[in-house]
């Protein structure tokens, strides 16, 4: 038994321990202040600060819209109500080592939430890996159509890490006769895929980019 994780038997999950709460929130705190302070010199200290706000902020919206769920799939996995969108702002306004960074802590607070640990490599994937992927968008930050195709970007690499997980660790649940594979690209992708349109069409709209534009100014300024 460990101080941070107790593997229960009979549902073949590890349960976290309050020192492994504690781990993870202090591992959150510093990838937000590490968000923050990244790429800023001393004599930037309050750009740091407002950095830090917003990557804050983001993981604040993400998660409050992370509970509005239009719909829950069985084994994980939920249609939300843009929550994506917010995580792959910061990389869309501060490029990607910030972008992953936040990205890598939201998934510390989703785990710390909703906490489900078959194994350390399972629990990698589907939540710093997975969400920090969504900061993947910083990399076409600075492009013309960023926001859009960044967002898309993000989201696609969100998508890859949780089928790489369901494949290599999930493959027991596909129906009989039916490839791993196929399924868990199918199953991932019933709830990735309609999130993912939705918020695209709102992000087409002149006045939605708009306010991001200028939001981004705020950011950057």
């Amino acid at each position: 038994m460990s101080i941070f994780l107790v593997y229960d038997v009979e549902n073949y999950e590890y349960l976290l321990q309050p020192a492994g709460y504690v781990l993870l929130a202090v591992l959150l705190v510093a990838l937000l202040a590490c968000a923050g302070l990244l790429g800023q010199k001393k004599q930037q200290g309050h750009m740091a600060t407002r950095k830090l706000v917003f990557c804050a902020m983001a993981i604040a919206l993400a998660t409050a819209t992370s509970f509005l769920k239009l719909a829950s799939l069985p084994f994980g996995g939920s249609i939300t109500l843009f929550s994506m969108l917010f995580v792959a702002l910061v990389g869309y306004f501060y490029g990607p080592r910030t972008g992953l960074i936040t990205g890598a802590a939201y998934g510390i607070l989703q785990l710390l939430m909703d906490p489900y640990i078959y194994a350390p490599l399972q629990v990698l994937l589907d939540y710093p890996l997975a969400f920090g992927a969504l900061g993947l968008s910083g990399f076409l930050y600075k492009k013309k159509g960023g926001l859009i195709s960044g967002y898309v970007v993000g989201v696609i690499g969100r998508y890859l890490c949780h089928v790489i997980s369901g494949y290599v660790f999930f493959a027991e649940y596909a129906p009989e006769n039916m490839n791993p594979m196929v399924y868990t690209l199918g199953y991932n992708l019933t709830y990735i895929l309609p999130e993912m349109i939705a918020t695209v069409v709102i992000l087409c709209i002149p006045a939605v980019s708009r306010a991001i534009a200028q939001v981004r100014q705020q950011a950057a300024e």
